[in-house]
């Protein structure tokens, strides 16, 4: 029953991000077996439904509904990004993911891929409270290659691309997961050494390596 819900949260939030109207009608069609459903969320205060049928979120529901479609498009940039799934993996997989994972975890993915603003569609991320101690000023742990201060040291997390000739090159240069790092200079070129080896690359690839600051 809960996840039914969240599912009727999520419907009514993504409409009311395009300005659409929603009634019971609606609803019905796209999520059915809602019908008593929605009396009981209307009792619980997460919806209100009006005398012509019209359903919307109370203030309490839309701050669930803003969790989940959180969890939900910060899902969807982990498995594209990081495991480089294909759009119909992507959605199933974070469809389960809104329903099973705790704020806790889910700050800690957005803070793993760097606070991104906008899933692979382009729609807006909702900030957590993660998102905003960033603005505020604090260094994350994990983030691009390009934007570590040069003379840190890092560890390389992942690399995110969708060239297979690139990850090819950047492993026979020894440039893993896993790998210690240190960055000379970023420019012209982001010149960075592993062991006794300097390696120069430029920015684009620089962009698709994730790295954790020692």
């Amino acid at each position: 029953m809960a996840v039914k819900s969240d599912e009727v949260i999520e419907l009514l939030y993504l409409k009311e991000e395009e300005n659409v109207p929603v009634g019971q009608a609606e609803i019905a069609a796209e999520q059915p077996g809602t019908d008593g459903l929605l009396q009981k969320m209307a009792a619980d205060g997460l919806i209100a439904i009006d005398g012509g049928g019209m359903v919307s979120l109370t203030d309490v529901g839309r701050t669930r509904g803003t969790r989940i479609v959180r969890r939900h498009r910060l899902a969807e940039r982990l498995l594209v990004d990081v495991l480089d799934l294909g759009s119909e993996m992507m959605e199933q997989g974070a469809c389960s993911f809104e329903h099973m994972v705790s704020q806790e975890v889910t700050d800690s993915i957005c803070t793993l891929l760097g606070h991104p603003t906008t899933c692979p569609h382009g729609k807006p991320v909702p900030p957590g409270d993660c998102c905003k101690r960033a603005a505020r000023g604090v260094v994350p742990l994990v983030l691009p290659l390009a934007d570590l201060p040069c003379g840190k040291e890092a560890r390389v997390l992942y690399i995110s691309t969708r060239h297979h000739d690139r990850l090819d090159r950047l492993a026979a240069m020894g440039l893993l997961p896993g790998v210690e790092i240190r960055l000379h200079q970023s420019r012209p070129s982001y010149v960075i050494q592993i062991g006794e080896t300097t390696l120069a690359i430029d920015q684009s690839v620089a962009k698709d390596i994730f790295v954790r600051q020692k």
